[in-house]
C-alpha cells in the first residue's frame, strides 16, 4: 500500500510540474518573453526528473541510488533553468 501511495504522489507531482510548464510555455507564446521559455523548461525537467526516477528503478531495474542520482541531476538542471530566468536581464 505504501508503494502505491508513493507512486501516486510521484505521478501527481509530475502532473503538477507539467501543467505549470505548459502554462509557462503558453505565457511565452502569448508575450514572446524568452525567459518564460526557461521557466517552462525548468518545470518540465523537474517533473520529468521525478518520473524518470520511477521508470529507471521500477522498469529498468536500476539501483535506487543510481535512479535517484539521475532524477536529482535532471531536477537540478530544471532548477538552474528557473534560476536563470529569475536572474537574467530582461531583454
Amino acid at each position: 500500500m505504501e508503494h502505491t501511495l508513493f507512486v501516486i504522489a510521484k505521478l501527481f507531482m509530475t502532473a503538477l510540474a507539467l501543467v505549470i510548464a505548459y502554462q509557462a510555455y503558453r505565457g511565452y507564446q502569448r508575450h514572446g518573453t524568452q525567459l518564460m521559455l526557461y521557466v517552462a523548461l525548468g518545470f518540465a525537467l523537474i517533473g520529468l526528473g521525478g518520473l524518470l526516477e520511477g521508470v529507471l528503478f521500477e522498469l529498468l531495474q536500476v539501483s535506487i541510488f543510481q535512479a535517484g542520482l539521475v532524477a536529482a541531476l535532471v531536477a537540478a538542471a530544471g532548477m538552474l533553468s528557473i534560476l536563470y530566468a529569475l536572474y537574467a536581464p530582461n531583454p
